[in-house]
Protein backbone atom coordinates (compact mmCIF):
# COMPACT_ATOMS: atom_id res chain seq x y z
CA UNK A 1 0.00 0.00 0.00
CA UNK A 2 1.27 3.43 -0.93
CA UNK A 3 1.87 5.77 2.01
CA UNK A 4 -0.61 8.37 0.74
CA UNK A 5 -3.30 5.69 0.41
CA UNK A 6 -2.56 4.51 3.95
CA UNK A 7 -2.83 8.04 5.34
CA UNK A 8 -6.15 8.56 3.57
CA UNK A 9 -7.43 5.25 4.94
CA UNK A 10 -6.51 6.28 8.47
CA UNK A 11 -7.91 9.79 8.12
CA UNK A 12 -11.29 8.41 7.06
CA UNK A 13 -11.56 6.55 10.34
CA UNK A 14 -11.91 9.76 12.35
CA UNK A 15 -15.57 10.46 11.70
CA UNK A 16 -19.03 10.13 13.27
CA UNK A 17 -19.80 7.58 15.97
CA UNK A 18 -16.23 7.09 17.15
CA UNK A 19 -15.69 5.63 20.62
CA UNK A 20 -12.14 5.73 21.97
CA UNK A 21 -10.82 3.02 24.27
CA UNK A 22 -7.60 3.86 26.11
CA UNK A 23 -5.40 1.32 27.87
CA UNK A 24 -2.20 1.56 29.86
CA UNK A 25 -0.10 1.80 26.69
CA UNK A 26 -0.98 5.47 26.21
CA UNK A 27 -0.16 6.34 29.82
CA UNK A 28 3.12 4.44 29.52
CA UNK A 29 3.95 6.43 26.39
CA UNK A 30 3.55 9.59 28.48
CA UNK A 31 5.86 8.20 31.16
CA UNK A 32 3.63 6.45 33.67
CA UNK A 33 4.80 3.06 34.99
CA UNK A 34 3.63 -0.10 33.25
CA UNK A 35 2.86 -3.48 34.75
CA UNK A 36 6.54 -4.42 34.96
CA UNK A 37 7.48 -1.27 36.87
CA UNK A 38 4.48 -1.73 39.15
CA UNK A 39 5.51 -5.31 39.91
CA UNK A 40 9.05 -4.15 40.71
CA UNK A 41 7.70 -1.43 43.01
CA UNK A 42 5.56 -3.93 44.89
CA UNK A 43 8.45 -6.36 45.21
CA UNK A 44 10.66 -3.71 46.77
CA UNK A 45 8.20 -1.91 49.07
CA UNK A 46 5.21 -3.98 50.09
CA UNK A 47 6.75 -6.18 52.78
CA UNK A 48 7.36 -3.13 54.95
CA UNK A 49 3.63 -2.43 55.26
CA UNK A 50 1.98 -5.87 55.55
CA UNK A 51 1.32 -8.26 58.43
CA UNK A 52 3.28 -11.44 59.15
CA UNK A 53 0.44 -13.54 57.75
CA UNK A 54 0.43 -11.54 54.54
CA UNK A 55 4.21 -11.77 54.37
CA UNK A 56 3.85 -15.54 54.17
CA UNK A 57 1.35 -15.16 51.33
CA UNK A 58 3.58 -12.61 49.61
CA UNK A 59 6.54 -14.99 49.89
CA UNK A 60 4.53 -17.41 47.75
CA UNK A 61 3.35 -14.72 45.35
CA UNK A 62 6.67 -12.96 44.85
CA UNK A 63 8.43 -15.67 42.78
CA UNK A 64 5.21 -16.20 40.80
CA UNK A 65 5.15 -12.51 39.92
CA UNK A 66 8.75 -12.70 38.74
CA UNK A 67 7.95 -15.73 36.63
CA UNK A 68 4.42 -15.07 35.34
CA UNK A 69 3.94 -11.33 35.64
CA UNK A 70 1.79 -9.46 38.13
CA UNK A 71 -1.71 -10.07 36.80
CA UNK A 72 -1.17 -13.75 35.99
CA UNK A 73 0.29 -14.34 39.46
CA UNK A 74 -2.62 -12.62 41.21
CA UNK A 75 -5.07 -14.62 39.12
CA UNK A 76 -3.30 -17.86 40.03
CA UNK A 77 -3.10 -16.98 43.73
CA UNK A 78 -5.59 -14.30 44.81
CA UNK A 79 -4.40 -12.05 47.66
CA UNK A 80 -6.13 -11.75 51.01
CA UNK A 81 -8.29 -8.68 51.59
CA UNK A 82 -5.55 -7.00 53.63
CA UNK A 83 -2.84 -7.83 51.10
CA UNK A 84 -5.04 -6.55 48.32
CA UNK A 85 -5.50 -3.28 50.22
CA UNK A 86 -1.72 -2.94 50.49
CA UNK A 87 -1.35 -3.64 46.75
CA UNK A 88 -3.94 -0.94 45.98
CA UNK A 89 -2.11 1.53 48.22
CA UNK A 90 1.31 0.87 46.71
CA UNK A 91 -0.08 0.88 43.17
CA UNK A 92 -1.69 4.26 43.73
CA UNK A 93 1.48 5.55 45.39
CA UNK A 94 3.65 4.82 42.36
CA UNK A 95 1.20 6.02 39.72
CA UNK A 96 0.30 9.20 41.62
CA UNK A 97 3.94 10.14 42.06
CA UNK A 98 4.70 9.95 38.36
CA UNK A 99 1.35 11.51 37.44
CA UNK A 100 2.25 14.58 39.53
CA UNK A 101 5.49 14.99 37.61
CA UNK A 102 3.74 14.77 34.25
CA UNK A 103 0.90 17.11 35.23
CA UNK A 104 3.43 19.61 36.57
CA UNK A 105 5.10 19.69 33.16
CA UNK A 106 1.70 20.17 31.51
CA UNK A 107 0.81 22.95 33.96
CA UNK A 108 4.10 24.71 33.22
CA UNK A 109 3.51 24.33 29.47
CA UNK A 110 6.61 22.18 29.12
CA UNK A 111 4.71 19.37 27.41
CA UNK A 112 1.50 18.69 25.52
CA UNK A 113 -0.15 15.34 26.07
CA UNK A 114 -0.82 13.21 23.01
CA UNK A 115 -4.51 13.01 23.83
CA UNK A 116 -4.78 16.81 23.89
CA UNK A 117 -3.50 16.89 20.33
CA UNK A 118 -5.83 14.07 19.29
CA UNK A 119 -8.95 15.87 20.54
CA UNK A 120 -8.41 18.65 18.01
CA UNK A 121 -9.11 16.08 15.27
CA UNK A 122 -12.16 14.35 16.78
CA UNK A 123 -15.73 15.35 16.04
CA UNK A 124 -17.52 16.83 19.06
CA UNK A 125 -21.01 15.27 19.35
CA UNK A 126 -23.50 17.23 21.43
CA UNK A 127 -23.71 14.34 23.92
CA UNK A 128 -19.95 14.47 24.47
CA UNK A 129 -16.95 12.50 23.18
CA UNK A 130 -17.10 9.00 24.71
CA UNK A 131 -13.81 7.71 26.09
CA UNK A 132 -13.47 4.41 27.94
CA UNK A 133 -10.27 3.87 29.88
CA UNK A 134 -9.06 1.11 32.17
CA UNK A 135 -6.38 3.44 33.55
CA UNK A 136 -6.40 4.82 37.10
CA UNK A 137 -4.52 8.01 36.24
CA UNK A 138 -6.16 11.27 35.23
CA UNK A 139 -4.17 12.11 32.13
CA UNK A 140 -7.26 11.84 29.91
CA UNK A 141 -9.06 14.36 32.11
CA UNK A 142 -6.05 16.69 32.12
CA UNK A 143 -5.59 16.35 28.37
CA UNK A 144 -9.26 17.13 27.75
CA UNK A 145 -9.22 20.33 29.79
CA UNK A 146 -5.97 21.37 28.12
CA UNK A 147 -7.83 21.03 24.83
CA UNK A 148 -10.44 23.48 26.12
CA UNK A 149 -13.14 20.86 26.68
CA UNK A 150 -15.20 19.98 29.71
CA UNK A 151 -14.83 16.60 31.42
CA UNK A 152 -17.82 14.58 32.61
CA UNK A 153 -16.83 11.80 35.03
CA UNK A 154 -20.38 11.42 36.46
CA UNK A 155 -19.29 13.14 39.69
CA UNK A 156 -20.50 16.57 40.85
CA UNK A 157 -18.66 18.86 43.27
CA UNK A 158 -15.13 20.09 43.87
CA UNK A 159 -14.35 19.17 47.49
CA UNK A 160 -15.98 15.75 47.82
CA UNK A 161 -17.82 15.31 44.55
CA UNK A 162 -20.71 12.87 44.70
CA UNK A 163 -21.73 10.39 42.02
CA UNK A 164 -24.75 11.85 40.23
CA UNK A 165 -24.91 11.21 36.52
CA UNK A 166 -27.84 13.52 35.78
CA UNK A 167 -26.47 16.50 37.71
CA UNK A 168 -23.05 16.00 36.17
CA UNK A 169 -24.50 16.08 32.65
CA UNK A 170 -26.72 19.10 33.36
CA UNK A 171 -23.77 21.02 34.82
CA UNK A 172 -22.51 21.37 31.24
CA UNK A 173 -25.76 23.00 30.02
CA UNK A 174 -25.04 26.55 28.82
CA UNK A 175 -28.38 27.66 27.42
CA UNK A 176 -32.04 26.64 27.21
CA UNK A 177 -34.39 27.92 24.52
CA UNK A 178 -38.03 27.25 23.64
CA UNK A 179 -38.81 26.98 19.92
CA UNK A 180 -42.27 26.03 18.65
CA UNK A 181 -43.15 24.45 21.96
CA UNK A 182 -39.95 22.38 22.12
CA UNK A 183 -37.19 22.85 24.67
CA UNK A 184 -33.65 22.94 23.27
CA UNK A 185 -30.55 22.60 25.42
CA UNK A 186 -27.08 23.80 24.43
CA UNK A 187 -24.26 21.95 26.15
CA UNK A 188 -20.58 22.75 26.45
CA UNK A 189 -18.31 20.56 24.33
CA UNK A 190 -16.97 17.86 26.61
CA UNK A 191 -15.37 14.45 26.98
CA UNK A 192 -17.31 11.73 28.80
CA UNK A 193 -14.72 9.65 30.65
CA UNK A 194 -15.78 6.19 31.81
CA UNK A 195 -13.37 4.40 34.17
CA UNK A 196 -14.57 0.88 35.07
CA UNK A 197 -11.39 0.16 37.05
CA UNK A 198 -11.56 3.30 39.16
CA UNK A 199 -9.54 6.47 39.46
CA UNK A 200 -6.87 7.95 41.69
CA UNK A 201 -9.32 10.63 42.84
CA UNK A 202 -12.04 8.23 44.01
CA UNK A 203 -12.49 7.55 47.73
CA UNK A 204 -15.24 6.31 50.04
CA UNK A 205 -16.80 8.75 52.48
CA UNK A 206 -19.50 7.58 54.89
CA UNK A 207 -20.04 4.52 52.73
CA UNK A 208 -20.47 6.45 49.47
CA UNK A 209 -18.00 7.06 46.63
CA UNK A 210 -16.68 10.60 46.31
CA UNK A 211 -14.21 12.34 44.03
CA UNK A 212 -11.45 14.49 45.53
CA UNK A 213 -8.69 15.86 43.31
CA UNK A 214 -6.08 16.08 46.05
CA UNK A 215 -4.36 13.30 47.95
CA UNK A 216 -5.72 11.84 51.17
CA UNK A 217 -4.16 9.21 53.47
CA UNK A 218 -7.16 6.97 52.74
CA UNK A 219 -7.75 3.95 50.48
CA UNK A 220 -8.42 4.88 46.87
CA UNK A 221 -11.10 3.22 44.82
CA UNK A 222 -9.14 1.36 42.18
CA UNK A 223 -9.36 -2.25 41.06
CA UNK A 224 -6.01 -3.98 40.90
CA UNK A 225 -5.24 -6.92 38.60
CA UNK A 226 -6.44 -10.32 39.74
CA UNK A 227 -9.64 -12.17 40.53
CA UNK A 228 -10.93 -9.58 42.97
CA UNK A 229 -11.42 -7.07 40.17
CA UNK A 230 -14.47 -9.05 39.05
CA UNK A 231 -16.01 -8.87 42.53
CA UNK A 232 -15.15 -5.22 43.04
CA UNK A 233 -16.30 -4.22 39.57
CA UNK A 234 -19.93 -4.68 40.59
CA UNK A 235 -19.78 -2.12 43.40
CA UNK A 236 -20.40 1.62 43.13
CA UNK A 237 -19.01 3.65 41.39
CA UNK A 238 -17.35 0.95 39.25
CA UNK A 239 -20.70 -0.53 38.25
CA UNK A 240 -22.09 2.72 36.83
CA UNK A 241 -18.91 3.51 34.93
CA UNK A 242 -18.83 -0.03 33.56
CA UNK A 243 -22.46 0.25 32.45
CA UNK A 244 -21.84 3.59 30.72
CA UNK A 245 -18.68 2.23 29.09
CA UNK A 246 -20.50 -0.81 27.75
CA UNK A 247 -23.41 1.34 26.57
CA UNK A 248 -21.01 3.56 24.61
CA UNK A 249 -19.37 0.47 23.10
CA UNK A 250 -22.77 -0.95 22.11
CA UNK A 251 -23.73 2.29 20.33
CA UNK A 252 -20.39 2.90 18.58
CA UNK A 253 -20.14 3.16 14.79
CA UNK A 254 -16.36 2.73 14.95
CA UNK A 255 -13.57 2.29 17.50
CA UNK A 256 -10.20 3.91 18.11
CA UNK A 257 -8.30 1.69 20.53
CA UNK A 258 -5.02 2.98 21.96
CA UNK A 259 -2.62 0.91 24.04
CA UNK A 260 -5.24 -1.58 25.17
CA UNK A 261 -4.52 -5.31 25.36
CA UNK A 262 -8.02 -6.89 25.23
CA UNK A 263 -7.44 -8.72 28.50
CA UNK A 264 -10.23 -7.27 30.62
CA UNK A 265 -13.43 -9.29 30.98
CA UNK A 266 -15.37 -6.27 32.26
CA UNK A 267 -15.22 -4.80 28.73
CA UNK A 268 -14.59 -7.84 26.58
CA UNK A 269 -18.16 -9.13 26.86
CA UNK A 270 -19.15 -6.10 24.77
CA UNK A 271 -16.07 -4.82 22.94
CA UNK A 272 -14.72 -7.90 21.17
CA UNK A 273 -18.14 -9.12 19.91
CA UNK A 274 -18.82 -5.64 18.51
CA UNK A 275 -15.50 -5.65 16.68
CA UNK A 276 -16.13 -9.14 15.34
CA UNK A 277 -19.56 -8.00 14.14
CA UNK A 278 -17.82 -5.71 11.65
CA UNK A 279 -17.48 -2.35 13.42
CA UNK A 280 -14.51 -0.49 11.81
CA UNK A 281 -11.66 -0.52 14.32
CA UNK A 282 -8.25 1.13 14.47
CA UNK A 283 -5.78 -0.35 16.98
CA UNK A 284 -2.63 1.53 17.94
CA UNK A 285 -0.14 0.00 20.35
CA UNK A 286 3.56 -0.66 20.78
CA UNK A 287 3.01 -4.41 20.93
CA UNK A 288 -0.25 -6.15 20.06
CA UNK A 289 -1.34 -8.62 22.73
CA UNK A 290 -2.21 -12.16 21.71
CA UNK A 291 -5.91 -11.31 21.78
CA UNK A 292 -5.43 -8.11 19.76
CA UNK A 293 -3.24 -9.92 17.24
CA UNK A 294 -5.95 -12.52 16.75
CA UNK A 295 -8.54 -9.81 16.07
CA UNK A 296 -6.27 -8.12 13.53
CA UNK A 297 -5.56 -11.36 11.67
CA UNK A 298 -9.13 -12.62 11.61
CA UNK A 299 -11.20 -9.48 10.91
CA UNK A 300 -10.96 -7.36 7.77
CA UNK A 301 -12.65 -4.43 9.53
CA UNK A 302 -9.65 -4.09 11.88
CA UNK A 303 -6.65 -1.92 11.06
CA UNK A 304 -3.87 -2.54 13.58
CA UNK A 305 -0.49 -0.87 13.92
CA UNK A 306 2.37 -1.95 16.17
CA UNK A 307 6.11 -1.38 16.51
CA UNK A 308 8.30 -3.70 14.47
CA UNK A 309 11.94 -4.30 13.55
CA UNK A 310 12.84 -5.66 10.12
CA UNK A 311 15.41 -8.38 9.51
CA UNK A 312 18.00 -5.72 8.63
CA UNK A 313 17.45 -4.02 12.01
CA UNK A 314 15.45 -1.11 10.61
CA UNK A 315 12.63 0.02 12.89
CA UNK A 316 9.16 0.93 11.74
CA UNK A 317 5.53 -0.10 11.95
CA UNK A 318 3.84 -3.40 11.22
CA UNK A 319 0.38 -2.81 9.77
CA UNK A 320 -2.55 -5.19 9.56
CA UNK A 321 -4.97 -4.09 6.83
CA UNK A 322 -7.63 -6.43 5.43
CA UNK A 323 -6.01 -9.28 7.36
CA UNK A 324 -2.76 -8.67 5.46
CA UNK A 325 0.55 -7.66 7.08
CA UNK A 326 2.81 -4.93 5.77
CA UNK A 327 5.98 -3.39 7.21
CA UNK A 328 6.42 0.38 6.93
CA UNK A 329 10.02 1.41 7.67
CA UNK A 330 11.11 4.55 9.54
CA UNK A 331 7.60 5.54 10.58
CA UNK A 332 6.28 4.88 14.11
CA UNK A 333 2.57 5.12 13.28
CA UNK A 334 1.76 2.97 16.31
CA UNK A 335 2.66 5.99 18.47
CA UNK A 336 -0.36 8.29 18.74
CA UNK A 337 1.85 11.37 18.63
CA UNK A 338 3.48 10.30 15.37
CA UNK A 339 0.15 9.32 13.83
CA UNK A 340 -1.23 12.77 14.66
CA UNK A 341 1.82 14.52 13.16
CA UNK A 342 2.08 12.39 10.02
CA UNK A 343 -1.59 11.62 9.31
CA UNK A 344 -3.98 14.06 10.99
CA UNK A 345 -2.14 17.36 11.08
CA UNK A 346 -1.76 19.33 7.81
Amino acid sequence: MQLDDLKLLLQRHFTDGLVTVVGSGLSCAEGLPGMGALAAHLQSTIEAVISDDDKELWAQLSPMIAQLGLEAALLAKPPSATLEAAIVSKTAELIAQREREIVTEVFQKKRTLRFTRLLAHLLKPTAGIPVVTTNYDRLIEVASEEAGLGVDTLFVGQFAGHLNEKESRLSFCRDVTLTKGRVHYRFRERVNVFKPHGSLDWYYREGKPVSYAGELPLPRLIITPGLNKFRNGYESPFDRHRERANSAIDKASRFLIIGYGFNDDHLETHLTPRIRSGIPTLLLTHSLSENALKLARENANVIAVQHAVAADGKEGSLLFVNKMEEFVPDLALWDLGVLISKVLEP
